[in-house]
């Protein structure tokens, strides 16, 4: 707390004493500052309660060579700023100063910094493992579909036509002996890369303790360095990420722009194909109206030929005289009664006809009968 922490707090006397004097809004901010100091200095007090755990907790575990070296700077720093700020007076040791609540401030943030970090990376480490699982699943899902595909393909379809017979039993023999053979050519290789896998572990633990034994050995000046050094590279490392971000949301923005335009790609050749069948019907429809208009030209033409010829046909008539008429016409009735009158005769004669040969037929019948009665006569 600093000398304005301390002059701060209005004692209940003065604020009894102030209430008479005071108007009702004064007392309103007055409680408002109050309660303002009271929550920042709240603040304060956790911030210091859990950097004095924190101080606390990394005092209980072994320390390292760099981390006692780290400490015993701060602790020297610390120290110097001390001496340096008792002289001041005796009334200010119970309170830390500016520079040490600055101090305190920046490792609290370093701190959450550090967090931070290491909850990004144990989320991103926590997504690349579960979507090595997903990715894992789906092959496995794909392999089972696979699976499944064969063996009804190759032995349900042959077991299925002919049952009971050894045909089908060695297929599924020979479908069984081909998929364990399958999962010992996985096994192996999935057990050499087991064994390179382990062999790049002990490799990489071997760097890491070479790096940790390094790094223990290094000066304060290089761990700071080496700090500031790691700091650039987490920057650069965030810009990164961050231009990753902007490239994949432009990556999906351009996606979906290309999707859109694959769809309407894909209406227009649809539409394109319709034309084309639509220009075909078209043209094969006026074939056939050319086709129709020439055989209606040459029906014209032959219609007026034909008018033609009956119109001279009809230029070279010429009308009989009227008694020329009139006498062909009496002849034509003559002839008609003449006509008649011999219909009538041939049909008298015809009747006759019969007559006579019913006449005939019965003296016929008379004979042959008198000549099956006696037949001796003759």
């Amino acid at each position: 707390m600093t000398d304005d922490d301390i002059d701060t707090p209005v004692s209940e006397s003065q604020v009894e004493e102030g209430e008479n004097e005071l108007p009702v809004i004064q007392l309103y901010g007055l409680v408002e500052e109050l309660s303002y100091g009271n929550s920042a200095l709240k603040t304060e007090t956790e911030m210091f309660e859990k950097y004095y755990n924190k101080v606390e907790s990394r005092d209980q575990r072994p320390l390292r060579i760099s981390d006692m070296k780290m400490m015993e700077a701060e602790f020297a720093r610390l120290r110097i700023k001390r001496r340096s700020k008792s002289r001041i007076g005796m009334d200010h040791v119970k309170s830390l100063s500016v520079d040490q609540k600055c101090e305190l401030v920046q490792k609290e943030l370093e701190d959450t910094k550090d967090e931070i970090r290491h909850l990004r990376a144990n989320a991103e480490r926590d997504l690349q493992y579960h979507e090595a699982v997903i990715e894992e699943a789906d092959v496995r899902c794909t392999e089972v579909q696979k699976a499944m595909h064969e063996f009804k393909k190759d032995i349900l379809k042959t077991i299925s036509k002919k049952k009971g017979s050894i045909l089908a039993t060695q297929k599924m023999m020979e479908y069984i002996d081909d998929m364990n053979r399958q999962r010992d050519n996985i096994k192996d290789k999935l057990r050499l890369k087991n064994v390179s896998l382990k062999i790049q572990r002990k490799k990489m633990l071997l760097q890491l303790r070479q790096k940790e034994e390094v790094s223990e050995a290094l000066h304060d000046v290089d761990f700071q360095q080496l700090k500031i050094e790691n700091a650039q590279f987490l920057e650069a490392i965030e810009a990164r990420n961050q231009e990753l971000i902007h490239l994949k949301l432009a990556s999906g923005t351009t996606l979906q722009v290309l999707h859109a335009y694959k769809t309407r790609l894909q209406r227009a050749m649809e539409m394109s194909i319709n034309l084309e069948k639509e220009i075909s019907l078209r043209n094969e429809l006026l074939e056939k109206i050319e086709r129709e208009t020439l055989q209606v030209e040459e029906d014209r033409a032959k219609a007026e030929a034909l008018n033609k010829k009956l119109r001279k046909q009809l230029a070279r008539f010429r009308v009989p005289p009227v008694l020329l008429y009139v006498r062909e016409k009496m002849l034509s009735g003559d002839l008609e009664k003449t006509i008649r009158m011999w219909e009538r005769k041939v049909e008298i004669a015809e009747m006759s006809l019969k007559g006579y040969r019913k006449a005939w037929n019965k003296m016929k019948t008379t004979n042959e009968q008198l000549l099956a009665i006696y037949p001796s006569g003759k």
